[in-house]
């Protein structure tokens, strides 16, 4: 570890002036916030605080969009993953379009023509049912505060790394940035601080990708280097569930994640709803896929160019970095770190993520919590809007304060931070479950999508926790090398002209000498050669990683790819709610399921159905309808 940190170390070039950028970017943020709040405050309201007022323009949304999802664990984890595993993740993109398509022809329409402000509601008109809302609303909101705290801890960790600023001190100062102008300016602050986030993502990696790749000779250089490695792999159809990275995984991947990021999503539904009509909501959630695709295409090609640098010294197996995830600002520090501002802009970039991914969900929670938990409550449902919204910045300022709570307990985790981020993956696919019986199944009734729920939920903790305690088959890297690193060259070196010497020094000047010098010469020659083999096969055992015993037993569950977490409990979800559905009697003889077209209206819904006897008022379409308010 000590040579880990000395390689840090070495490399770390951190100027007055990449502190300069980087901290104008945390004051931009801060401004906007500001501005918007001040220049909305004569407009205090729900609905503007929420959703714009429904009324926002749709190119700052659509970056927001990006923005909010595209996180700082994307932007240093998929360059991780290519540098290590290979470009076959890149087909999750192909399985995240299929997504997309079908959920901005299945999903948004519902959700738009419905004028939802939480997502959770729709569990609550669909099954009408109080069990299925709540389970829901828990699903989302423990989504929401793991993550942020994810989100906040592991870029903190890297600024730690190359920066004299403490990880515990990163993550108090992003924490109370991004509260004050999510709390002060709401989903208008989100948005507009996003956009400037995002175009700082964007040129940041961009920039990066460039630079370094014209110092390795082009991309055509690049791509030849990381072929010889082995790192280009894009149509491996290998329909093993054991593997971890083929083309049928990977694609079931990219389409668990749209379900998941776009489909029931409340950060990416605030900003789809806060659009004019259903159209621009759903050219938005295209938009978004084309953004998301050539940030995450930087991030991938990122971890080429990682790889083209670092192939002949691995800066993980040679102790120069912890950890793989350290890849990136690594190469940042040691190839560009001479471009003074540089590395500034990259540390921008990371964070810029950072800020859009906790103030989106910052929001979300708030909205949560107001929409499904507060505002129906007898001490609530007579507030006027200024208070309402004064209750939700309470709310936004309370989500992002824990956020800092969560992060520090992440910190304390070690290994259990692997597991609790499968944990909330592991949920998520059974919530998707939900909607998609929901939407798809008319007949599913509340008793059976809760047997549904829960029994995918069960086995997909089941083997989480398996896995972990267990323990199941990993999946090697491909292989690495250090035998380009200086040190091994010294050592070579040293070795080759210390044969050399000892041999030459015994030589006389005879011609019969010289002759049987000239014999010993070749046969020190021939010994370098194999000395030379022995040192890199050598090399080449430590750098590449040894199959565990796991892989040598029987296969079972546990050795599944976790990729598949998602899907199965998508699956689980829909066919036992549907058995359990089909024999409590459906939806013939229940009430407690009701079939909503795509056409449906929450006004015509709620003039055909009795609202459910659980406390809950009934919504004021009027004061949630759209308002002529002009864009922004």
């Amino acid at each position: 570890m000590d040579s880990a940190v000395e390689g840090v170390s070495s490399v770390s070039k951190f100027t007055t002036l990449d502190y300069a950028v980087f901290i104008a970017m945390l004051g931009a943020s801060v401004g906007i916030g500001v501005y918007s709040g001040v220049k909305n405050r004569h407009r205090e309201t729900t609905q503007n605080y929420l959703l714009g007022s429904r009324a926002m323009s749709p190119f700052p949304v659509a970056l927001s969009l990006i923005g909010g999802i595209v996180s700082a664990a994307a932007l240093l984890g998929f360059p991780t993953e290519v540098y290590v595993h290979g470009t076959q993740t890149t087909v999750m993109l192909l399985g995240f379009l299929f997504g997309t398509i079908t959920i901005c022809h299945l999903i948004i329409p519902i959700f738009f023509n419905l004028e939802l402000v939480s997502v959770s509601e729709y569990l609550l008109l669909r099954y009408k049912s109080s069990i299925v809302h709540k389970l829901g609303l828990l699903c989302q909101l423990l989504e929401k505060y793991i993550f942020m705290g994810i989100y906040l801890y592991a870029p903190s960790l890297a600024m730690s790394t190359f920066t004299n600023i403490s990880s515990r001190t990163s993550i108090i100062t992003l924490g109370l940035v991004c509260t004050f102008y999510v709390a002060v300016g709401g989903v208008r602050a989100v948005v507009y601080t996003d956009v400037l986030q995002t175009l700082i993502m964007f040129i940041g990696v961009m920039v990066v990708a460039i630079l370094c790749c014209i110092d390795l000779g082009g991309v055509a250089s690049v791509w030849t280097i990381a072929n010889q490695g082995s790192r280009i792999q894009f149509f491996d159809f290998d329909p093993s569930p054991f593997r971890r990275n083929t083309f049928w995984i990977m694609t079931v991947l990219g389409l668990t994640a749209s379900f998941r990021i776009i489909g029931v999503n409340q950060t990416t539904y605030q900003r789809i709803a806060s659009v004019g009509s259903l159209k621009i909501a759903q050219w938005l959630c295209l938009g978004f896929y084309v953004g998301v695709f050539v940030l995450y295409g930087l991030s991938y090609f990122c971890g080429l160019v990682a790889y083209a640098a670092y192939h002949h010294c691995d800066p993980l197996t040679s102790g120069r970095i912890q950890k793989p995830d350290q890849i990136m600002p690594y190469m940042v520090m040691d190839k560009l770190g001479h471009l003074t501002g540089l590395p500034g802009v990259f540390v921008a970039a990371v964070y810029g993520g950072v800020l859009s991914s906790l103030s989106s969900s910052s929001n979300a929670i708030a909205c949560l919590v107001w929409e499904d938990l507060l505002k129906n409550l007898p001490c609530f449902s007579k507030m006027s809007d200024a208070s309402a919204t004064t209750v939700l910045k309470v709310l936004s300022t309370g989500a992002g304060l824990s956020a800092i709570g969560i992060a520090f307990l992440i910190e304390n985790l070690g290994d259990l931070y692997t597991v609790t981020a499968s944990l909330v993956g592991a949920v998520m696919g059974p919530l998707v479950g939900m909607y998609l019986a929901g939407i798809c199944t008319p007949w599913v009734n509340a008793k059976g999508i809760i047997v549904g729920f829960l029994s995918a939920l069960s086995n997909n903790m089941w083997m989480v926790v398996g896995k972990f305690v267990r323990g199941g088959t990993q999946q090697c890297p491909l292989p690495f090398s250090t035998d380009g690193c200086p040190e091994n060259l010294l050592h070579f070196t040293n070795f080759t002209l210390g044969s050399i010497t000892s041999a030459t020094s015994n030589m006389s000047l005879t011609s019969s000498t010289l002759a049987m010098s000239q014999i010993t010469f070749a046969n020190i020659t021939s010994g370098m050669s194999d000395a030379n083999l022995v040192i890199r096969d050598t090399i080449d055992v430590l750098t590449t990683p040894i199959p565990t015993t796991n892989t040598v037993r029987g296969r079972t569950v546990y050795d599944i790819s976790d990729f598949y977490l998602g899907m199965s409990g998508i699956l689980i979800t829909l066919i036992i709610s549907n058995f359990i559905s089909l024999c409590t009697g459906g939806y013939g003889n229940s009430s407690t399921a009701t079939s909503m077209p795509q056409g449906t209206s929450k006004r015509e819904l709620e003039s055909e159905q009795t609202p459910p006897n659980d406390g809950r008022r009934r919504l004021n379409t009027n004061q949630r309808g759209r308002t002529p308010e002009k864009s922004d």
